[in-house]
């Protein structure tokens, strides 16, 4: 399904770029903050994760302006548990575990996935006031109304209900607190959208210690499918190690996505939303290129095991490799023989994967 070509957060497709307000961007927060540790400093990082490049270091007590923030890798700090990071310059980030504030504000903005420019979320209907919904849909009940043009505070997304509204056609709907939703059919970005979490969504994973790591990490959800599905482990982690460049791609640090699952329409069962991504697509007569694709969304890593372990054995294309789920290498031909992927030689990488790394053993394992 796909190998993904877009580094962490760099995200540039149509759909996060809509939504933009005419006018200046909002001014950067004034900074009561600052860096709250144990004593020693904290890094500064060229992105919201701690595998992203050192750019320097703040010391305890140093003064800092938030310019904006952004979701990204989860950190136990000092002052709070949290992955929430703050931008305090051009492709500078810290983590906000390590930010104390004299009077910590209310209306601290989120950064723009393009630019990264603080941009806040404001009602556009036709002049009407918006109805805040107790879930994502019209049929919940009403539990407020906002004013056009007034400013919402956004905390996280959620797939709902399709609505056509002054500003897009989607079935994106905003949740501005405890039970109280609006659609994004009538909001727009002063600067374009954020990168926001699904709500309900496990943070963004961050792979530690290389590929073995990732192997031991991963391999109980795989043996778990097989014990509940019959499709092989070795092929599952194969799949999950080439889909994802061993977990560095975005899909899969930012939406749980291990295996290139698609949305066509709907993010289907186990999944909480659809997103856009940039991945490579093979024609059948030859020659490979880059395009953007709706992907599924996921709340745990768990359940993009689960969807797909449910795909492979249930979906009638895959039947033919299941009559062979004793034998891992001709299941990963047939899969690709059913269309699971493009690449002409994806199954040769995933037999190519299982054979180096001898993922057969997790198969073993599974019975």
């Amino acid at each position: 399904m796909g190998a993904y070509i877009r580094r962490f957060r760099v995200i540039a497709v149509t759909a996060l770029a809509a939504g933009l307000l005419p006018g200046a961007a909002p001014a950067a927060v004034s900074a009561d903050a600052a860096v709250s540790t144990d004593g020693g400093a904290v890094n500064v990082r060229s992105g919201p994760a701690t595998d992203e490049r050192i750019l320097g270091t703040l010391a305890d007590g140093d003064s800092l302006t938030a310019a904006c923030k952004a979701r990204g890798e989860h950190i136990a700090g000092h002052v709070r548990d949290t992955s929430t990071w703050l931008r305090i310059g051009s492709d500078r980030w810290i983590s906000h575990a390590y930010v104390g504030w004299d009077d910590e504000p209310t209306d601290l903005r989120w950064c723009s996935t393009a630019g990264e420019a603080a941009t806040a979320a404001r009602v556009a209907t036709d002049g009407l006031d918006l109805n805040i919904r107790a879930g994502a849909t019209t049929a919940a009940a009403v539990h407020g109304t906002a004013a056009n043009a007034s400013r919402l505070d956004v905390r996280c997304q959620q797939w709902g209900q399709e609505i056509d509204g002054r500003v897009e056609r989607t079935h994106l709907w905003y949740r501005i607190d405890d039970e109280r939703y609006v659609s994004g059919a009538y909001v727009e970005w002063t600067a374009g959208r954020p990168w926001l979490a699904w709500c309900g969504q496990d943070p963004p994973t961050v792979p530690r210690g290389g590929e073995r790591a990732f192997i031991d990490t991963h391999a109980p959800a795989a043996r778990a499918g097989q014990e509940a599905t019959g499709v092989p482990a070795s092929v599952t982690l194969a799949q999950a190690i080439l889909e994802t460049g061993w977990g560095e791609s975005p899909l899969a640090r930012e939406d749980h996505n291990l295996f290139g699952m698609k949305c066509f329409g709907s993010p289907g069962e186990h999944a909480v939303g659809c997103r856009d991504y940039g991945t490579f697509e093979c024609g059948p007569t030859g020659g490979c290129y880059g395009m953007d694709a709706t992907f599924r969304a996921y709340a745990t890593v768990g359940d993009s095991y689960r969807d797909h372990g449910e795909l492979l054995s249930t979906w009638s294309r895959y039947a033919e490799a299941m009559e062979h789920r004793d034998d891992p290498d001709r299941f990963a031909r047939e899969i690709h023989r059913a269309g699971y992927a493009t690449d002409p030689d994806y199954a040769d990488k995933l037999i190519g994967l299982m054979r180096q790394h001898d993922l057969y053993e997790h198969d073993r394992a599974a019975h």
